[in-house]
């Protein structure tokens, strides 16, 4: 049951009022509805399953008013998402508050764009939920000391998982010698033989192990948390797997060190790290392609100068980008770059705009013309009045127009969201499934149908749909963006195939006007 309220326009009495509140009290789903007349409210709570805002919204039109729907969109950083089952659990969390009419996840990305009511929900509140569904999250702004820090907390992040990877190495490659040595030709010391020292060869295979199950902790960490919340993810499958095989392992050594000397044949230790480690390097390479595909966005954030050459109380100060205001003048000299948009209000210059237009020859601006920021001073000095600062500028736009192309989804990215929703949980059905088929049917020892369990746990990953779609997306828009291509949507980028002809205005779009020698004729 979702509660929410509405801006009513057009009512004139408390007559309107009742009219909207007996219109919508009559569609299906609604479980209560009234109107306030003295704040023009509608409020409520009605079966999201059974209708809809845009419902609620057509109804209150066909009785001759109009519902107001003040939105707002923020982009939220998410921090925890390790599969596309993450990401689905997430706008599904979001999705489910009231007052969010939209919300959708990128896990290339790691950001979730939501359009909400501000008027029912915070984004606080949002926040909130997330975290209540095992993830953390905040709001995301554009800028270059935004970028350079999540840039440097990347960095971060894969230097770590690439350390937790060597590490589980160093443990696993002799484990799984002492395990496998004697099926691939290399025989292990009579004093580590399962047969005549089992309590030393049970022993060490433990020892070895619990480095690497303290290496990829995380996957215990996030995939029980995520299990317990009902919400299980891919990490999910990887700790009820391991744990499996390192807690029966566990249990095998005891019964070594019982003196059942065959028990020392039933270890499954090397399984577990195996797994652990071949599994931490995956994510190492998924964080490598996730770090490429923002690349796009840091070189557009770096077409902008970091300070800017501001008049204040008669005096040329100068002060990082991020303080010019509104109604500033600035000065510009040959060689820099303009740091916002403006109007020329003394000098005249030519200034390159090919970051914007593509025509490669100057354009020349006198006072009265508009500039753009991050384009560049060529010849001479002018003052101009900032008309557009931060978000508003052209540049900010772009970024935006790319940041959205890149967070949007492409008619097949929906359908790998909605096989992503539900693979977890047939994953888990399905190795229950085997397992017990296996010590049923086929007259296994459970031992065996354990390892059967273990195996379809592990292998399993939707990711390689749920995470190459959304990375496809970003490098796609994102390499165009690079070229002065600006893709403005997942779905345009999809079609792009279909295109046969491409028009352009000029050849000045496409010309860099730096005329190079190619051949040499003799």
């Amino acid at each position: 049951m979702k509660k929410e309220s509405f801006a009513v326009e057009g009512m004139t009495c408390s007559s309107c009022a009742q009219t909207v509140e007996k219109t919508v009290q009559k569609l299906s789903g609604v479980k209560d509805a009234s109107v306030n007349f003295a704040t023009e409210k509608l409020t409520v709570s009605y079966n999201e399953d059974e209708l809809d805002v845009q419902n609620i919204s057509e109804a209150v039109h066909q009785a001759g008013y109009e519902v107001i729907q003040p939105t707002q969109e923020l982009t939220f950083a998410v921090e925890g998402m390790t599969c596309s089952s993450c990401a689905q659990t997430v706008e599904k969390t979001a999705k489910h508050l009231a007052g969010v009419s939209e919300a959708a996840v990128n896990l290339a990305t790691e950001k979730m764009v939501v359009r909400f009511n501000p008027g029912n929900i915070q984004a606080r509140d949002i926040i909130g939920a997330v975290k209540e569904a095992g993830y953390d999250a905040k709001v995301f702004t554009s800028s270059q000391e935004n970028a350079t820090e999540e840039a440097d907390k990347k960095a971060k992040h894969l230097k770590d998982i690439w350390h937790r990877f060597v590490g589980s190495a160093i443990f696993t490659v002799p484990l799984l010698y002492l395990a496998m040595g004697e099926m691939i030709g290399l025989p292990t010391p009579a004093f580590l033989s399962p047969m005549e020292n089992s309590v030393t060869f049970a022993t060490l295979q433990l020892l070895l192990t619990i480095p690497v199950i303290y290496f990829g902790r995380s996957f215990f960490i996030v995939g029980f948390r995520t299990l317990f919340k009902g919400h299980p993810n891919m990490d999910s499958l990887v700790a009820l797997g391991t744990s499996a095989a390192f807690l029966y392992s566990i249990y095998s050594t005891v019964l070594v060190y019982q003196g059942d000397a065959h028990a020392a044949m039933n270890l499954y230790y090397e399984s577990a790290a195996v797994i652990l480690t071949l599994i931490t390097l995956g994510k190492y390479f998924e964080s490598v392609s996730k770090g490429k595909t923002s690349e796009a966005i840091k070189k557009l954030m770096g077409l902008a100068p970091k300070t800017a050459n501001v008049f204040r109380d008669g005096m040329e100060v100068e002060i990082a980008i991020e303080e010019v205001q509104t109604g500033d003048i600035l000065v510009v000299r040959p060689g820099e770059k303009i740091p916002v948009d403006g109007t020329i209000v003394e000098g005249s210059s030519a200034i390159d705009e090919s970051m914007l237009t593509g025509e490669s020859l100057p354009v020349e601006k006198k006072i009265g013309d508009n500039v753009v920021g991050a384009s560049i001073n060529k010849t001479g000095s002018f003052k101009f009045e900032a008309t557009k600062v931060g978000e508003d500028t052209t540049l900010s736009q772009i970024i935006q127009l790319v940041e959205e192309a890149q967070g949007s989804k492409a008619p097949i990215a929906q359908l790998a969201d909605k096989v992503s929703g539900i693979f977890v949980p047939i994953v888990i059905a399905l190795a229950i499934l085997a397992g017990v088929a296996w010590f049923f049917l086929g007259q296994e020892s459970w031992v065996f149908a354990l390892t059967i369990t273990i195996s379809v746990l592990v292998i399993a990953c939707p990711c390689a749909l749920g995470l190459a779609i959304p990375t496809a997306i970003m490098v796609g828009t994102g390499k165009g963006a690079e070229n002065g291509v600006l893709i403005k949507s997942g779905d345009a980028l999809e079609t792009t195939h279909k295109i046969e002809t491409i028009v352009f205005d000029k050849t000045g779009t496409i010309t860099e006007g730096k005329p190079v020698v190619t051949d040499l004729l003799t």
